[in-house]
């Protein structure tokens, strides 16, 4: 690959992260666009990292216009997290023309990433959580999808996307396990709890009675929307927003929130963090550990358990 405008050499970088990582084309965008920040912000930083036509030359930027990048993100008051992602996504741009030899070395080998703020996940306390799937109530075949929906998002803790992507054959409801395909379409296998299984199966024999056809296939999506496609995580959000609204939830709902709860809800009664790690799809530990908050609750109950003077 021979040196190029920056704009050719992103596409390529885009391209490969869908190619031989197996991104989505969610994640893919989100790259190209922090690096098309960062060039954006090249233009305007220095003159020698311009080329001759105008357009930014990769081999004059060095740490330091990697760092004023970062400088220029703090000035716009970016969180600690959304920076550390985008120098991620530069750190591999740069890797990526290494290896492709555009470059000899990569100039944010060297630069830390930033301390990342230990924010407490927003999650629903077990009450609140049971109070929301027992008032989904209804006995059509919508009301009956939702149910099967939410009770498998907090039975597994899967992300709104895998969620939303689960095919019919990816659940084996006899060993109730199910196959996930995460983030890099990487796969692994968690166990699903009794309730949801039992959702499910009320869920699949709606969905055959109300076969047109009479038939019903045991391939593709397993959660419909009204036109029998499959069911968008957008649609998921919006249909748990009006759930939550109904069930007159004070505290913000998401189905990011669903997953915090899963994993809190695991590791205030006793489940080992890197159990946790696995079945959330996790890579990195650190990542499982920001679930470690301890509600007052808990505290309060080892405490009454445990002190010899209480």
């Amino acid at each position: 690959m021979k040196s190029t405008s920056i704009d050719v050499l992103v596409a390529s970088f885009v391209d490969a992260l869908a190619a031989e990582k197996g991104y989505s084309g969610n994640t893919c965008r989100a790259y190209g666009k922090d690096i098309g920040e960062f060039a954006a912000f090249l233009a305007g930083y220095d003159a020698s990292a311009y080329g001759e036509e105008g357009r930014v030359n990769v081999e004059t930027v060095d740490g330091l216009a990697i760092r004023g990048f970062l400088g220029y993100l703090y000035k716009k008051k970016n969180a600690r997290s959304t920076i550390a992602r985008k120098l991620s996504a530069i750190r591999m741009f740069f890797q990526f023309l290494v290896k492709h030899g555009v470059i000899s070395s990569n100039p944010a080998d060297m630069i830390h990433s930033p301390k990342q703020d230990r924010n407490i996940p927003a999650y629903l306390t077990v009450d609140d959580m049971f109070r929301l799937l027992d008032s989904i109530q209804g006995d059509t075949l919508l009301s009956i999808r939702n149910r099967a929906v939410f009770e498998v998002m907090y039975s597994t803790g899967m992300r709104v996307s895998e969620l939303s992507g689960m095919n019919v054959a990816d659940v084996d409801m006899s060993r109730g396990i199910i196959r996930v395909r995460g983030k890099g379409n990487k796969e692994r296998i968690i166990p699903i709890g009794k309730k949801a299984i039992e959702t499910l199966s009320v869920y699949r024999s709606w969905l055959k009675k109300s076969a047109a056809d009479g038939e019903f296939g045991e391939q593709g999506p397993m959660f419909l929307n009204k036109t029998g496609t499959r069911l968008s995580t957008r649609s998921i959000a919006r249909i748990l927003d009006q759930l939550a609204a109904a069930c007159g939830m004070t505290v913000p709902v998401s189905p990011h929130a669903f997953r915090h709860s899963f994993a809190t809800h695991m590791l205030d009664a006793g489940a080992d963090l890197r159990v946790v790690q696995e079945l959330l799809g996790h890579e990195s530990l650190s990542t499982t550990q920001k679930y470690t908050h301890v509600s007052i609750d808990q505290i309060m109950r080892v405490y009454d358990k445990s002190h010899p003077r209480r």
